[in-house]
């Protein structure tokens, strides 16, 4: 299941491309700020039955004259079967593009960014042909932003840490500086603010952190309580109590068909939904989450 925490840890460099070369000074890799950024297919499917498709692709242009492509991958855990997925991306995109690609992987926990930032050797160990070398952005690379001031100055960065750190005990103080970033941001920009409170929601998933941003913005602020702000954290709710839906069933070792899933996911109806889940905590089948509630 794509969730919305592991959509947003990619979907934050379509809204800030820059975002990438701040973020990687912390692992102490230099670029250029980018002067264009061109969003690029994220399908590599070639014409045969198996999909292969990266998280975000940009094309970057930066300030010294550098191009290259920079495809974003949100990795939730360790999986032997990704270096390998990854050398084709890379492969396929230098074939397709003839430009130089560049691999990101965003991790939220330091065991999959300790991992994923494995060299992987492709080749006979006399002389591999190919190694793949991500560069990744984790709970250690990344910095901890709990200043409003700071937080300010980088909103997008401010988002990122987030997520990142959100099963960090500093993950508190990263959201409240950014709670008053965001609320500065609202007075000339609200259309924006309202953007970073959803990425931000997405980013933490359905840790106590989550349980804090929703707390945050339940607060009796002018800015929290817009339109905008209630909608997103209405669609919010929406979409953690899908995901809910489908981890109970998973722990449960109930099978849930692709058809099955897309409908959980697809129900905008907060009732219909609360009804699903109290159904999932005993059913056996999708069938009878089902049941003959429509969704």
């Amino acid at each position: 299941m794509v969730s919305s925490s592991h959509e947003m840890l990619h979907r934050i460099f379509q809204e800030d491309p820059g975002l990438f070369v701040r973020a990687v000074k912390g692992v102490g890799v230099t670029f250029a700020d980018p002067v264009a950024a061109v969003p690029f297919p994220t399908d590599l499917t070639e014409n045969r039955p198996v999909e292969r498709r990266v998280d975000t692709l940009l094309r970057l242009e930066t300030g010294d004259g550098a191009r290259f492509l920079l495809a974003v991958e949100s990795q939730g855990k360790p999986d032997s079967d990704k270096p390998a997925s990854w050398a084709y991306y890379l492969s396929h995109l230098h074939a397709k593009y003839r430009l130089p690609p560049l691999l990101l992987v965003v991790c939220a926990d330091r065991r999959t960014a300790d991992w994923a930032s494995r060299h992987v050797d492709i080749g006979p160990v006399q002389w591999p042909s190919l190694t793949v070398r991500p560069l990744v952005l984790g709970p250690d690379s990344l910095p901890v932003i709990n200043s409003p001031d700071e937080a300010a100055r980088d909103i997008p960065l401010t988002v990122l840490s987030a997520a990142v750190h959100r099963r960090d005990p500093d993950a508190g103080a990263i959201l409240k500086a950014l709670a008053t970033a965001l609320k500065d941001l609202s007075a000339d920009d609200e259309s924006t603010a309202s953007k970073f409170i959803e990425l931000t929601e997405q980013g933490l998933g359905t840790t106590p952190a989550a349980n804090l941003w929703r707390q945050i913005m339940a607060a009796d602020l002018s800015f929290f309580q817009s339109q905008t702000a209630q909608n997103l954290r209405a669609e919010g709710r929406v979409a953690t109590r899908a995901e809910d839906i489908l981890l109970l069933l998973g722990d449960r070792g109930v099978e849930v068909p692709e058809e099955a899933r897309e409908r959980i996911l697809g129900c905008q109806d907060l009732g219909v939904l609360g009804v699903w889940f109290r159904r999932a905590i005993t059913a056996v089948s999708v069938a009878e989450v089902f049941g003959d509630t429509e969704g």
